[in-house]
Parts: structure tokens; C-alpha cells; sequence
């Protein structure tokens, strides 16, 4: 990200580049996120700066994991070691383990504008570091922070939607036109905060991501056709529920639920 226009780079397809542009967003995202001397503070896809040069202007440093090489290159000429740590690699295989450990107990906030097409499968790769991270702000497709927050009984409310509330606090904060990028993308963008729930960091992601795939395949049909067949082929007790309802007809309270009655069935096959 940059306001100076990219300096001559061009943003890259394969790599979902949209460079922000807008000073005016860059300042309410920063404002949100509300650093503090002090916290590890993560960009993840920093691009030409914007976001990065903002941030440093709050504290005094930050880790930034860049995939595009040119980009991670430049942002190292840009700034001193001793302000930004460049991490050079794709954020999908990225241990974000490393920079936790380095903390003495501080937990990472990590922000980002996520590209869209690695957008779903990072947020579901975060998961597996969430007991190093306090919060996530991430500038995302409209439609993608839509599900992340959906309520039940909602069109957008889906397999996101419970695995994201499962184990985070999330809001959406604001909108962000396609003007506010270059190149503009062709969809509207969001930004989202998600605080990790600490009262689901023992919890293993697993079976309730097994138990999601089970139900919301074929979401239009009733449960007793889908889970709850599965869930009584592997001895695990059915939920309390009307058995005609549809995966997105259940609240996330209930979902943790079921997860939680597979996980105690010490022999219960998952997949």
C-alpha cells in the first residue's frame, strides 16, 4: 500500500495486489486499530507502505510479512531494520508462532488489507496461532466480512460465519469504495475487528470444522438427512434440536455444542 502512487510498481494479479490510496481510510484504520508502544504489531501484505508508514508513526516497530520479493526489497530500503523486521513469505504457510515467541508473553495484533482470493483460507490458517494473538483488523471483500459476521437464520450466516464467532469477538467497522484503491477492485471492501475469545483457546478448531463441513455441504437440506446420521455413526450424542432444522437455522452457541460432544468421544472418527 502507498499514497505516493507505487513508485513505479506495478500491483500484480497473481498475488491480488490493490494498493490503498486513500489517507483519509489509511487514518480511520489506523484510528481503529489504535496502537500502542510497546505491542507486536504484524502487517500481513504491507505492499507500497501506506498502512506500514501510518502505523510506524504510532510505534516505534513493526513486522511485516510481504510474499512479493520487489515489494519486500523496497520496504527494507525504505525503512531501518530496527523499525520494521521484513518477513519475506506467503502469509498462508507464515509461522506466526516466531514473532509471538519473541514477545516475553505479549500477544501479536495483526491488521491487514488480506487479498481476496487468499482471504477465507488465511483467516482459517490464523486460527491454528490464535493463542499468541490479542485481535485481527483486516480490510476484506464486503461479502467476505458479511459472513463473518452474519447472525443465524441470515443468507450470509455459514461455515465462516460459526468458525469466526466460534473463536473470535467480531464487528465490522466500516466500508471502503473501490475509488480507495489502485488499481480499484471490482467489489466493495469492509474492515472487521475480531478479538480472540479467550474462553476457546483450549478448544481444538477440528471437530467443530469437521462437524461444519458435515452440515453446510448441502446446506439446504435438513440435518437429519446430513449431521445428525454422521453424528450417530460415530456414537456422539444428538443435540437437543428440532431435527427439520437447516445448518444456518442453528445458533453458534449450539455449534460449539456439537463440537464440543465430538471432541468428548475420545474414538470419534472426525472426517
Amino acid at each position: 500500500m502507498d499514497t505516493d502512487g507505487g513508485g513505479g510498481h506495478r500491483a500484480r494479479k497473481r498475488f491480488g495486489q490493490h494498493f490503498l490510496t486513500d489517507a483519509s481510510v489509511v487514518e480511520a484504520i489506523v484510528d481503529a486499530i489504535a496502537p500502542r508502544e510497546g505491542e507486536l504489531l504484524v502487517e500481513i501484505g504491507p505492499g507500497l507502505a501506506a498502512l506500514t508508514g501510518a502505523l510506524l508513526e504510532r510505534v516505534p516497530h513493526l513486522h511485516a510479512v510481504e510474499i512479493d520479493r520487489d515489494l519486500a526489497a523496497r520496504l527494507r530500503r525504505r525503512y531501518a531494520a530496527q523499525r520494521l523486521t521484513v518477513h519475506e513469505a506467503d502469509a498462508l504457510r507464515f509461522d506466526f508462532g516466531t514473532i509471538a515467541g519473541s514477545g516475553a508473553r505479549r500477544r501479536l495484533r495483526i491488521v491487514g488489507n488480506l487479498p481476496y482470493n487468499v482471504s477465507s483460507p488465511l483467516l482459517v490458517r490464523l486460527l491454528d496461532f490464535r493463542a499468541g494473538i490479542e485481535d485481527q483488523h483486516f480490510m476484506l471483500q464486503r461479502e467476505v466480512v458479511q459472513r463473518i459476521v452474519a447472525s443465524a437464520s441470515t443468507r450470509e450466516f455459514g461455515r465462516l460465519s460459526v468458525l469466526m464467532q466460534a473463536f473470535y469477538d467480531v464487528e465490522r467497522l466500516f466500508d471502503v469504495p473501490p475509488s480507495a484503491f489502485d488499481p480499484p477492485p471490482k467489489v466493495e471492501s469492509s474492515v472487521v475487528r475480531m478479538r480472540v475469545r479467550i474462553d476457546r483457546l483450549a478448544h481444538d478448531p477440528s471437530p467443530l470444522q469437521a462437524v461444519l463441513a458435515v452440515a453446510f455441504t448441502q446446506r439446504r437440506k435438513m440435518i437429519r438427512t446430513t449431521l445428525l446420521p454422521w453424528l450417530d455413526a460415530r456414537q456422539v450424542p444428538r443435540p437437543a434440536i428440532a431435527p427439520t432444522l437447516r445448518p444456518e437455522q442453528i445458533e453458534v452457541p449450539m455449534w460449539l455444542s456439537i463440537a464440543d460432544s465430538c471432541a468428548a468421544v475420545s474414538d470419534v472418527r472426525l472426517r
